[in-house]
């Protein structure tokens, strides 16, 4: 199983910036990993800094693709929602955000939103994955 990564060149390049605009996927069997916000299982204490909090959603994905016996390479697509997301803070998060896939470059959306769940959340990030053939 494999995804096949297409920035076609009549689109925006998105390759540089490290996502692709498009990712095909065989049928397969599929995990969805609901929103990850800046909590760890051992403590509900909420970072205060946007980039702090990334690097621990980040962590949680990756918890989470390990959990389904994956890895970064099988990241179909990933949406990052943001409180009052403008370029300032994106360019707070992308590190961080862009650590989550080693190097892959999955299909990514960046929603600004209002509020989360928490008025102490300022990220949150879902991801779809292919599962690897058992």
């Amino acid at each position: 199983m494999s995804i096949e990564r297409l920035n076609p060149p009549t689109m925006p390049n998105s390759e540089a910036i490290g996502y692709s605009q498009i990712s095909i996927v065989e049928a397969t069997r599929m995990a969805y990993v609901s929103g990850q916000v800046a909590i760890t299982k051992n403590s509900d204490e909420v970072p205060r800094g946007l980039y702090e909090q990334m690097k621990v959603v980040s962590d949680n994905v990756k918890q989470a693709v390990i959990a389904v016996g994956a890895s970064p390479k099988d990241i179909v697509q990933a949406r990052v929602y943001v409180v009052d997301l403008n370029p300032e803070k994106l360019e707070i998060l992308m590190p961080a955000f862009l650590d989550t896939f080693d190097g892959e470059q999955p299909c990514v959306t960046g929603i600004g939103v209002q509020a989360l769940a928490s008025p102490e959340y300022l990220v949150e990030m879902e991801v779809v994955i292919s599962l690897p053939n058992a």
